[in-house]
């Protein structure tokens, strides 16, 4: 039988293992990535209206449709992390996932702190998690 934390109902085994800032980072860098490729290849090409509706289209289907129904978007699934709801363990869902992205704002206009809460925080929540209810954990 798993031991429990003191205080916690939750047995150790199950408690989310919250991902580090490192990761976290790293997976928004690929799917940043991803979308800068094809805006710059459409600049090359002087497809720039086309280009930015394809970046538009990439970015609604992976961060706020994937990352939404599976808690993935490319980059997370690549460095096994996944965007989950606080209080139900589950993905959040399209509409909370594009809402988590507004957040961000916050996140930048508070000097770039929010980006870094991870580092710190007990649940490496950015303020955006934290106005959303949602947290990054490592796939088990």
């Amino acid at each position: 039988m798993a031991k429990k934390a003191r205080g916690s109902r939750i047995p150790a085994h199950k408690r989310p293992r919250y991902a580090h800032w490192v990761l976290r980072a790293a997976a928004y860098l690929i799917d940043v990535g991803i979308v800068g490729l094809v805006v710059f290849a459409a600049a090359e090409l002087h497809l720039q209206l086309a280009g930015g509706i394809v970046a538009l289209v990439l970015t609604a289907a992976n961060r706020w449709y994937l990352s939404g129904r599976t808690g993935q978007t490319v980059g997370r699934r690549l460095l096994r992390i996944r965007l989950l709801s606080v209080d139900s363990g589950e993905p959040i869902g399209l509409w909370r996932a594009l809402l988590r992205d507004v957040a961000h704002v916050l996140d930048t206009v508070s000097l770039l702190a929010g980006w870094f809460f991870p580092i710190w925080d007990a649940q490496r929540q950015t303020f955006a998690d934290k106005l959303l209810g949602t947290h990054v954990t490592v796939v088990r």
